[in-house]
């Protein structure tokens, strides 16, 4: 069902409505009051007879009007009842504010689910539970409580109300922009994440959409609807749950799952939101993606009244990632002529006092400046704002012709202009002029940077958007019969995990290169079987019941005489029934050792709020050490699976070192690309780990791979993907 019923309500009735001033169902009364909300209002409470002069109900269904949304204020238990009744009433939508469901455990997740089943059975879309509210600025629709929250085009989505209340605060008092919409998603039960942007990417009154995230519960469904979205939209996010304690902490507030960092973070990126990581960025990236134009260039020149601010602001941006591109001849003459000798006009640029005494002067060089073709967006620092106040009363006048002009330049030219000023605290005219016309203004600035910087993350992914991926997982070929037998056998034999054989001659189905790994059931047909390899040869147990074959003494390299395989053969199976006494072995393995090269680590698994990811990184023991690793959400296009190689710490040792030729990148990359075409081809694999794969001058060798299966019980379509 739509949500406009629900965000653009023209009825509303408050369950539980109070007379008590500190209780949420007076204050959402009295705010809709206050704010002239133009519907319907209706106070449900069957102790009172009159609310703020509103005629009260003893019950919805006493109500004689249609009823488009009820917020329900009353206690947990009695959201079910009150929902049932809502749904007789033909209600659209409700707003539960109550915890006490699904983040306190079996009881609570028990209870939501007694309120899902409600809302589907009279097809009620419900917001929260453990919500802060709701607001729709448009129609005046407040039913949060907060007063003389400024009306503007962000929609901001957050689960945490403190989080809300922080950024509201801020815009009501730094900023001249405000807010359309604000969902406190809380626990997702019915709503999520991705219909509310399904919403705002339609909304008029919406120009970007800023979220604070904790956990999702259908994250692929998220990221496929933010992949459409931020096409047309910017989305601006700050995730929480980074640290083990961060995670455990987000559970606990808001039911939902905080994932891994790095999947999200990724995954977010490639769908054109643009991650923030420290929330006093959020709001001005914000703030300024939804009033100026992006940067199509990644390139940003610096206009300073001072060296310090501007190499300080050179360096911030390119820490950010931002180039700061040398001005062309043509531009650097025309500085030259406005600007004193000392001035430096190459980019930065540093007016060297050549504006103290006409800050007009500013505006001639940011439109000189502007107009260079190699140049996307200016970043102008220092004391702009301040002229009036610093050196003569009347330059106040001349700032604010500045003010003007560069405000009209932007519009003309289509190239942002971002402003830090020493004085934004003294609020001068002149600054509020340049808000005025879009011009974002901090006394931060790190912050000025960071959002100058974020106009060049958005026009970078415009610029370079494609149909590369949807995260829609696409596989329709039918998997291959012999792939499918060994999934079946696994099952039948009661195993979640395919053997390294198995898994092997999986990977070969689907192009891996041919193996030569021979399963011996005893010391002569290893014997034999090593025999039938060149060079030294390797010994592996296989066993179900052990995963970690090193750590069980499993495993035995570099060998090549009979003697010394039996050997290491019958200590193999020693130390097998001693690391797991009873295990069920199947034999050893028999390999050819692999050729030197680097060792990597591929892996899949199933995240809980996105689906299928895979993973790349440096291999071999060290791998939970280094972490020097790189994920993706499935699937992956060959230019995903180029940028997870380059972008490790390690990608550097790929092109060769202390005299080695470069290793086979294009032969690692078809492995990674094989891996994605694995997981959609088989929905079955639950984790899939190749570690270590060898990458050689040519060609690769995958030494070692483990699969884990979905258990039998679990339907792999229904996960996350």
């Amino acid at each position: 069902m739509s949500l406009e019923n629900i965000m653009n309500a023209e009825s509303i009735a408050v369950i539980g409505a109070s007379k008590n001033e500190t209780k949420r169902g007076y204050q959402a009364i009295r705010t809709l009051l206050d704010e002239k909300y133009e519907g319907a209002i209706y106070p449900v409470n069957p102790k009172e007879k009159r609310i703020l002069g509103l005629k009260c109900y003893g019950s919805i269904h006493d109500i004689d009007g249609p009823v488009d949304l009820a917020l329900i204020t009353t206690p947990a238990k009695t959201i079910p009842t009150m929902l049932e009744d809502c749904g007789q009433k033909g209600v659209s939508g409700a707003v539960v504010i109550a915890g006490g469901f699904g983040e306190t455990g079996r009881q609570g997740k028990a209870l939501e689910k007694q309120i899902l089943d409600v809302a589907r059975k009279y097809d009620i879309r419900v917001i929260g539970p453990n919500t802060s509210g709701l607001m729709s600025l448009g129609n005046h629709m407040n039913l949060v409580g907060l007063k003389g929250v400024p009306r503007g085009n962000i929609a901001l989505l957050s689960q945490s109300g403190n989080m809300a209340l922080t950024l509201i605060t801020e815009a009501k008092l730094r900023s001249l922009e405000g807010i359309s919409h604000y969902v406190g998603v809380g626990n997702e039960t019915d709503v999520k994440f991705h219909e509310y942007l399904a919403f705002f990417q339609e909304d008029p009154d919406t120009r970007a959409i800023l979220m604070y995230v904790e956990g999702m519960k259908e994250g692929r469904k998220f990221l496929q609807q933010a992949y459409k979205t931020a096409l047309t939209k910017p989305i601006i996010l700050l995730k929480s749950g980074r640290s083990s304690t961060g995670r455990q902490s987000a559970g606990s507030h808001t039911g939902a799952l905080a994932g891994i960092s790095e999947v999200a973070r990724s995954a977010f990126q490639r769908a054109g939101i643009i991650v923030i990581e420290n929330s006093d960025e959020l709001f001005p990236s914000a703030e300024t993606l939804s009033s100026l134009p992006p940067v199509r260039n990644n390139k940003i020149a610096v206009l300073a009244d001072g060296g310090g601010h501007a190499v300080i602001a050179a360096d911030l941006l390119t820490d950010l990632g931002v180039k700061i591109p040398e001005l062309s001849e043509k531009t650097q003459k025309a500085l030259r002529k406005i600007l004193p000798a000392g001035a430096a006009v190459k980019n930065p640029v540093d007016v060297a006092g050549g504006t103290d005494a006409d800050p007009t002067i500013f505006a001639e060089c940011a439109d000189i400046i502007l107009k260079d073709a190699n140049v996307g967006g200016l970043l102008i620092v220092g004391l702009f704002g301040g002229y009036g106040i610093r050196f003569a009363e009347s330059l106040a006048l001349a700032e604010e012709d500045a003010a003007h002009q560069m405000g009209k330049m932007v519009k003309k030219r289509k190239k942002p202009i971002v402003l830090h000023s020493l004085y934004n605290s003294e609020k001068p005219h002149s600054l509020h002029l340049l808000r005025y016309y879009g011009i974002t203004v901090y006394d931060s600035l790190d912050i000025a940077c960071k959002c100058i910087s974020v106009l060049a993350e958005r026009g970078s992914y415009l610029q370079r958007y494609h149909a590369k991926t949807n995260f829609v997982l696409s596989w329709r070929q039918k998997a291959k019969h012999e792939g499918a037998a060994l999934i079946q056998n696994a099952r039948s034999e009661g195993r979640s995990v395919l053997l390294e054989h198995e898994a092997k001659q999986l990977l070969q189905l689907h192009g891996a290169q041919a193996f030569r790994d021979r399963l011996a059931t005893t010391p002569d047909a290893a014997v034999e079987f090593a025999g039938e390899i060149r060079g030294g040869v390797a010994l592996k147990i296989v066993s179900p019941d052990i995963l970690h074959k090193s750590d069980a003494g499993g495993v035995r390299l570099g060998l090549h005489s009979e003697e010394e395989i039996r050997r290491a053969y019958a200590e193999i199976m020693e130390n097998a029934e001693a690391f797991q006494p009873g295990a069920d072995i199947r034999g050893v393995l028999v390999s050819p050792m692999a050729r030197s090269g680097v060792e990597i680590i591929i892996g899949t698994k199933t995240d809980d709020q996105f689906g299928p990811v895979i993973m790349y990184g440096l291999g071999g023991i060290l791998v939970e050490i280094l972490k020097d690793v790189s994920f993706r959400v499935l699937p992956i296009s060959p230019n995903s699976a180029k940028k997870m190689i380059e972008e490790t710490k390690s990608a550097p040792i790929l092109n060769g070192v202390r005299g080695k030729g470069p290793y086979d990148k294009r032969a690692l990359k078809s492995v990674l690309l094989m891996c994605s075409e694995l997981i959609e081809a088989y929905p079955e694999i639950q984790e899939m780990d190749l570690n270590p794969v060898i990458v050689h001058e040519r060609g690769v060798s995958i030494v070692d791979a483990r699969i884990i299966l979905h258990p039998a019980s679990v339907d792999p379509t229904s996960c996350n993907g």
